[in-house]
């Protein structure tokens, strides 16, 4: 009996979801096993001894906010510094004993990351996330530029990173402020996909009120995306948030 295309089309978008499912699970695994190694090293070098760093979430799926194990035997000195040390880590989100309620959270000077907005405006200085004409799906020629921007991000997750799309001035101006936005949106997902925190991505669409400098509103250059490494807040330990408390 022939397989009617309505069902052979419907099968192959499951299976290409299910696909893009294992691809983004894969590069979260990667995510948390990068941040574990790094938090591992960081407490070695704490001089502790037999403390873990978790980096998963209560249900189980890759989290960059650990629950530190063990240690049931040390000072609360020394559970201080291995708190201080694992928040250090570029990318680790809040830490919390898993004997204590506590956490460490953001607070003291923000900074800009400028070595990663530095890195990615490399990249695309000579290259431009492409998309489908007058749609939002990102062009296949540019998955491995995707590919690029998400290593260079990687280095300042904990970051604000500011995801911008842009049009040109062709077309009634809702529908660009629309499309923009849309294509912002399938960037995030693209980065999501790869690994980068969500929770840290922004977007926004302007249209075509933001053309680049010395071209005509109509230019096509003026579609384009661009990030914006915005500021880090560091990681750090406030008095009334000692990670002791058990």
């Amino acid at each position: 009996m022939p397989v009617r295309p309505s069902i052979a089309i419907v099968a192959g978008a499951l299976a290409t979801g299910a696909l893009a499912m294992a691809g983004a699970a894969m590069s979260a695994k990667e995510l948390q096993a990068e941040l574990a190694e790094q938090a591992a090293q960081a407490i070695e070098e704490t001089g502790a001894d037999g403390v873990e760093a978790r980096f998963v979430s209560p249900s189980s799926w890759p989290s960059r906010h650990p629950i530190l194990e063990g240690g049931e035997e040390l000072d609360e000195n020394m559970r201080t510094r291995i708190a201080r040390a694992v928040a250090a880590v570029p990318g680790v989100g809040g830490v919390r004993w898993a004997d204590g309620e506590v956490r460490a959270h953001s607070g003291g000077t923000e900074y800009t990351p400028t070595h990663c907005q530095d890195d990615v405006d490399a990249l695309l200085r000579a290259r431009t996330i492409r998309f489908e004409e007058s749609r939002s799906t990102i062009d296949s020629a540019s998955q491995e530029l995707l590919d690029e921007v998400a290593r260079a991000l990687r280095p300042c997750l904990g970051s604000i990173i500011a995801i911008t799309g842009h049009t040109d001035s062709s077309g009634p101006e809702p529908g660009n402020l629309a499309l923009s936005m849309e294509r912002a949106q399938a960037v995030r997902q693209a980065l999501i996909a790869r690994g980068i925190p969500g929770d840290g991505l922004r977007t926004r669409g302007v249209g075509s009120s933001e053309p680049v400098e010395g071209l005509a509103p109509t230019d096509p250059a003026n579609r384009r995306i661009e990030f914006s490494v915005v500021a880090t807040e560091p990681i750090a330990i406030s008095p009334i948030d000692l990670p002791g408390a058990r």
